[in-house]
């Protein structure tokens, strides 16, 4: 039987902790890596967490891979990571896979808008092409 989108964001929910922005600030604090997964278009339009790594979901894996040739030195299996979206369901199957490819200390902040109205730090959007 397929399996839908649904039962795969609730198995990922399942296995990766839902943090708090308070939380994850202490996480930054201790070295935490925080990546963005929204597409290149989202982060343009309304900045990223101050020092995340964008990263868009289907680049993900050759990024956090230590074997592949696009490997992201930033992504270390022993780092903890903090993932994040617009609301949550693709940081979630983000942090379901980056624990299949051994990260143990995975994090999913959520959506971007809950850092933002907790009051978190941000970098401004870029104009394209800059």
């Amino acid at each position: 039987m397929a399996t839908s989108v649904k039962q795969l964001i609730e198995a990922a929910n399942a296995a990766v902790p839902r943090i708090s922005p308070a939380e994850a600030r202490e996480l930054i604090a201790r070295g935490a890596l925080v990546i963005d997964v929204r597409d290149a278009p989202e982060v343009e339009k309304s900045g990223k967490i101050e020092g995340a790594v964008h990263v868009s979901r289907g680049m993900l894996e050759f990024r956090a891979d230590p074997q592949s040739p696009y490997h992201d030195k930033k992504f270390d299996p022993a780092r903890p990571v903090i993932v994040y979206c617009a609301s949550g369901g693709r940081s979630a199957l983000s942090g379901k896979t980056l624990q299949d490819l051994g990260y143990d200390k995975v994090f999913n902040l959520g959506g971007f808008m809950d850092w933002v109205e907790a009051g978190g730090d941000i970098e401004k959007p870029i104009e394209p092409g800059l």
